[in-house]
């Protein structure tokens, strides 16, 4: 093979493709010349190309150039880490290095039990040997929590990551599983990693920068501004990509494979329009508009579900700006605060996780013929500026929020509410409260300061779980000065309203940190087709492919967990290595 860059082609490669001669050649594919077939000019060739540069991409590409591979890396926006880049850097991992440190023994059996469980409720079933999931979803699970604690290990190993325990802040100690109290789950505790804040800082950031910096320092092409738009095929085997840069269009051949970890489709109002429930904004990266869900159609693939998401509440009126928002809201903070619906009436857990609480916006009444919970509102009162004011959605005064709506009585801060409903009738549509939302509102807070004054929720049991008042240390802290305002209480997520305003409400509405359907994979992180057969050449893992756990958010990290463990699997599938047992 020559292994030379055609200079006379240079002109056809920008700025960042320089110095590429060690990862690829200018000239005819080897497959087309076999096949017989029209022989394809590339641009440049490798072993693996890995398209993104979030958990899933730069996890396939780190262990691939780890398992001797040449390796180029295309990512289509001007920075690297994708959403990851945006998020805390946690990832949920089954059976991990630290849990094994403290001779912790989240066995094989109880830990499948809890996840499928989780994911599939409708369906689980003890006694079955696959827990009443079909054998590939079985299947899935299984390579998770097989894969998992390996990836992370070697990330580690090698240096491409400085990951520890995941602990909340102030001495709670390590985060508990979302579904921490499930009879299932018998580690509830431990199994979220994130980068070392103390070595790198913590977060997403670190997490992608560190993969990248390591791949970097090995010669790994890692290209920004690189858009992926076509697979190339050749005999129906996935053998290359065409990238767009610039005004330029490049062939680049991948010998092994082609592994995607692009992102889901959030950002993208046609495909969620079509497949979804409403998404009214995300903080996943701009980027996130499904790519591969084209590309893969055209080369024959099977679609897993396309209408799943890893969901979260986000501020309409924000969103409605800029549906790529700044935060979402993991959990609501403070302690004298409900979400109501347009009846005045409580529907959900507040505490619960963003995921599982968001989907109660879904909810049909087919009485009524409406989403009664399409929007929500978060009510409270001068405790909650006062005490939480800096926990975000709250602002540290009334003065610095645009979307902060108020009034001197629940009467009026509910005519204010539908006055700010009508402002926004042309961009949200006919919403009303309901006619008896006042009297329904005063009912509902009545109630819910009597259950506050006793410690407890009686119509959703706020603040029983784990789940929910550890992770108070993170989303719901006391300003300073303001630490003696929550020592002593019966429950720390609960607080009798004031008998005198003033009363706040926001507008919440049903986001997503991304969506999380696209191609079916098998346990092997190979996208499958039509037949339900590999295609060969091509792999998938993140948020661009169907999720392996279905729409279950196991724990801090359900999102990144599933992303380093599948690009882990990519990268030894495509390598052909045999995969830990």
């Amino acid at each position: 093979m020559n292994d030379k860059v055609d200079l006379k082609r240079r002109g056809l490669l920008n700025s960042g493709i320089a110095g590429v001669a060690a990862l690829g050649v200018m000239g005819v594919s080897s497959a087309a010349e076999k096949s017989g077939a029209p022989a394809i000019r590339w641009d440049l060739q490798t072993d693996i190309i890995c398209v993104g540069s979030g958990a899933a991409a730069c996890s396939a590409a780190v262990n691939s150039v780890d398992l001797g591979n040449k390796v180029i890396l295309l990512e289509k926006a001007p920075i690297f880490g994708g959403t990851t880049r945006r998020s805390g850097g946690v990832a949920w991992i089954p059976n991990n290095f630290s849990l094994k440190a403290q001779g912790i023994d989240d066995a094989e059996a109880d830990c499948l039990r809890y996840m499928a469980r989780y994911s599939y409720s409708d369906r689980y079933r003890s006694d079955s040997p696959t827990l009443g999931l079909e054998q590939f979803e079985f299947d899935l699970l299984q390579a998770y929590y097989r894969n998992g604690g390996p990836a992370v290990a070697r990330l580690n190993e090698i240096g491409a990551a400085n990951l520890i325990r995941f602990e909340l802040p102030g001495g709670v100690g390590p985060s508990p599983d979302y579904a921490a109290t499930l009879p299932e789950n018998k580690v509830p505790k431990g199994r979220a990693v994130w980068p070392d804040p103390k070595v790198t800082g913590g977060r997403g950031s670190s997490l992608v920068d560190n993969m990248i910096a390591w791949l970097e320092k090995r010669g790994v092409k890692v290209l920004t501004e690189h858009q992926v738009v076509k697979l190339v095929q050749q005999d129906g085997r996935v053998v290359g990509v065409e990238a767009k840069t610039g005004n330029k269009t490049l062939r680049i051949r991948a010998r092994k494979g082609v592994i995607f970890g692009s992102g889901g489709f959030v950002h993208n109002p046609e495909l969620t329009h079509r497949h979804t429930e409403p998404v009214y904004g995300s903080c996943a990266a701009a980027g996130a508009t499904g790519d591969l869900i084209g590309m893969a159609t055209a080369v024959g693939a099977r679609m897993g579900n396309l209408g799943t998401a890893w969901r979260t509440q986000v501020l309409l009126e924000e969103a409605l700006q800029n549906p790529v928002v700044g935060a979402a809201i993991n959990i609501p903070p403070g302690d004298a605060m409900i979400l109501v619906n347009k009846h005045g009436r409580r529907v959900v857990n507040e505490k619960r996780n963003y995921n599982d609480r968001t989907r109660v916006h879904f909810v049909w009444d087919p009485t009524k013929d409406e989403y009664p919970n399409q929007f929500l509102f978060m009510l409270f009162d001068q405790r909650g500026i006062d005490v939480y004011g800096g926990s975000y959605p709250f602002p540290r005064d009334v003065r610095e929020s645009p979307y902060l709506i108020s009034g001197a009585s629940f009467a009026e801060l509910a005519a204010n509410i539908q006055a700010r409903l009508e402002k926004l009738r042309g961009k949200i549509g006919d919403v009303r409260l309901a006619g008896d939302f006042t009297r329904q509102i005063d009912e509902t807070v009545q109630r819910f300061s009597r259950d506050a004054a006793q410690g407890r929720d009686e119509e959703f049991h706020r603040g029983r779980d784990a789940a929910e008042t550890d992770w108070l240390a993170y989303f719901s802290r006391p300003r300073a000065g303001q630490e003696a305002q929550v020592q002593g209480m019966l429950n720390r997520t609960l607080y009798p309203f004031a008998k005198q305003g003033p009363y706040y409400a926001m507008i919440l509405a049903p986001g997503a940190l991304d969506t999380n359907g696209g191609p079916q994979i098998n346990a092997r992180a190979q996208i499958l087709g039509g037949d339900g057969q590999p295609i060969p050449g091509l792999f998938g893992a993140g948020n661009c492919i169907a999720s392996p756990t279905r729409a279950a958010y196991f724990g801090a990290g359900g999102t990144i967990g599933p992303a380093l463990t599948f690009g882990y699997i990519a990268a030894h599938t495509a390598n052909g290595a045999k995969l830990t047992r």
